[in-house]
């Protein structure tokens, strides 16, 4: 496995935590898709940026297919529905720092990937769950992509400067 990868791209780039994805309610709750393992996780940060606007989180809770949050700032229905499509964003380095082995989706989009053999394979463009466990998607120079599981057979190595990829993922 490989040591925690340093923030990529600078310690202050913003990471996206959440999406507002409409109003709940009339009081100005909102809905939130979520980019974190739990709801829970969002109270650790004091403010978001949303499109270059500060909001305070007052309150959040489980909702369906996400979350539900209230925000200082946020009064009425028609504030909330104005957020839709804003993502909330934080600087990398307000993220929880990573053991051994941990990384954070952000820190992998945009490494470039290489075989086990040293051949260039591409870049990766997204980072996917779909409840098995974290695939990355490559793209390679030709635009065409290929997804590997982001596992220690099929993904040996990785640090701030590139993926390894075994070299029988990326044939």
């Amino acid at each position: 496995m490989a040591k925690p990868l340093p923030p990529a791209g600078g310690a202050d780039r913003p990471v996206t935590l959440a999406a507002v994805i409409g109003a709940h309610g009339v009081t100005g709750e909102v809905r939130l898709k979520l980019f974190t393992d739990a709801p829970d996780n969002l109270k650790a940060y004091p403010a978001f940026d949303a499109g270059g606007r500060a909001l305070t989180l007052k309150t959040i809770r489980p909702g369906s297919n996400g979350a539900i949050a209230r925000f200082a700032e946020i009064a009425d229905r028609d504030a909330a529905e104005a957020l839709r499509g804003v993502a909330l964003t934080v600087p990398r380095s307000a993220l929880p720092p990573l053991g051994d082995g941990e990384y954070y989706h952000a820190d992998l989009i945009g490494l470039p990937a290489v075989s086990t053999a040293g051949e260039a394979l591409g870049h990766c463009v997204a980072v996917e769950n779909f409840g098995a466990g974290d695939v990355i998607e490559i793209e390679r120079p030709d635009g065409r992509r290929f997804m590997v599981p982001m596992r220690a057979d099929a993904v040996p190595a990785w640090d701030a400067e590139a993926l390894v990829v075994d070299a029988l993922f990326a044939a």
